[in-house]
Order: C-alpha cells, then structure tokens, then sequence
C-alpha cells in the first residue's frame, strides 16, 4: 500500500532527526563528507528517496552542503548556527559586532556563576597555549588558542541555545584574532582579568573584562 503523505513526511522527520543526532553527537563534523544513500538509508531505517528528501532539508538550511560529483558534507553542526551564519553574511559588520559583544558579555557573567572546575581548565589550557603562540610567534597555534578561550567562556555558561548561537559567530571570530608581536601582547591582562572574575565567580567583573578586551581589539 502506498504512504500517504502523513506517513511520508513523518519518515522523512525520522530520518532528519536521526542525522540532527548524529551532529549533535560529534560523530558527524563540520567539513566531513556525510555518508551515501544507501549506508545512510541503511543505518536510518528508511528508504533511499527518504535518505535523499531529508538531506535536500538538511542543505536547505545550510546545515548539510551538497557538492556535486563530490558527495554531501556537512556545513555547520545544527540549523540555529547555519542561519546565524546566513544572517551575519548579509548583515551590516557594526550590527554583527554589537551582537557579538551582547552575547559574549551575557555569556562572561553567566560563566562566573555556573562554571565548573573543568570549564577552568580548558580555559586555563587555551590562555597557556596563547602564551606560547605568542612566544613562538605561532600565527595558526595563536588563533586556535585564542579562538579557543572566547569559546571556552561561552561554553562555561552551561546555554546549550546560547553556544548554538555564538558558533555561528566562529568565522568572524577567528577573523578578528590578530598575532601580537612577543614583546607586545596588550591583551594578554584582559584575558586573565576574565579568567579571574569567571574564577571567582564575580559575574560583574567577568562582564566588565569582556568588554574592555573586545574593545581593546577593535570589535
């Protein structure tokens, strides 16, 4: 008997929600070539027209990106950070910098309150590594540090919507990320000024040094 269009529509849902746990679980990466039709019809459960109809949403989003001859892969882990990505692109930079600075300011204070000791280690890693970029004048090793530690924060306020939200911010963040010279690494005092406030839980403070170190950037 042929699917009515209820039941169509809920298998082709079936299989999107199986793929939005497969990124969701980091199984499948940003960058990765997805598997083909028929592994993936296989491992869903479902038909190969299904397999197709649900990665034609997936890449409407921007979530899934299809590369003809190449295969499909994916493009950004969920929908939220796809269409921020889709939305800065077309977004004056002024307008993007001021909501890039509520989010991470609003994420700084919520980190002091809800931080874990482990959310401290990460961020104490990415400073270290930050150091030693600067010593070595590592230019890559800088920006993933860098990068690592604006992320690391955001992280540590324990928003699951939020963390959604600012990885759509991760290109223009990385962007912005400049290698100081060894001897003048000015912004080194505001990146410990927020690892402190977070440390000690002062959500003011921690609010206040993200704001004087993305100014001190330029954004």
């Amino acid at each position: 008997m042929p699917l009515s269009p209820t039941t169509a529509l809920s298998l082709v849902d079936q299989a999107i929600e199986g793929m939005r746990g497969l990124l969701a679980s980091g199984e499948w990466q940003v960058g990765m070539r997805i598997p083909p039709e028929p592994a993936l019809a296989e491992a869903l459960g479902v038909s190969r027209n299904t397999v197709r109809e649900a990665v034609r949403a997936l890449a409407h989003t921007g979530v899934l990106e299809v590369r003809r001859g190449d295969g499909t892969y994916v493009a950004a882990p969920n929908e939220v950070t796809a269409l921020v990505r889709q939305q800065l692109a077309r977004t004056d930079l002024r307008h993007v910098l001021e909501v890039r600075h509520a989010i991470e300011s609003q994420a700084a204070a919520l980190a002091a309150e809800r931080r874990s000791a482990k959310d401290l280690r990460v961020l104490e890693r990415a400073l270290g590594r930050r150091d030693r970029a600067v010593a070595t004048q590592d230019e890559e090793g800088f920006v993933d540090a860098d990068a690592d530690f604006h992320l690391g924060v955001v992280a540590a306020a324990h928003n699951p919507l939020l963390v959604e939200l600012y990885g759509g911010f991760a290109d223009n963040l990385r962007s912005s990320i400049l290698l100081p010279l060894a001897h003048d690494d000015a912004l080194r005092g505001e990146h410990v000024a927020l690892l402190e406030a977070i440390r000690s839980r002062d959500p003011e403070a921690a609010a206040a040094a993200t704001g004087r170190l993305l100014a001190g950037v330029g954004h």
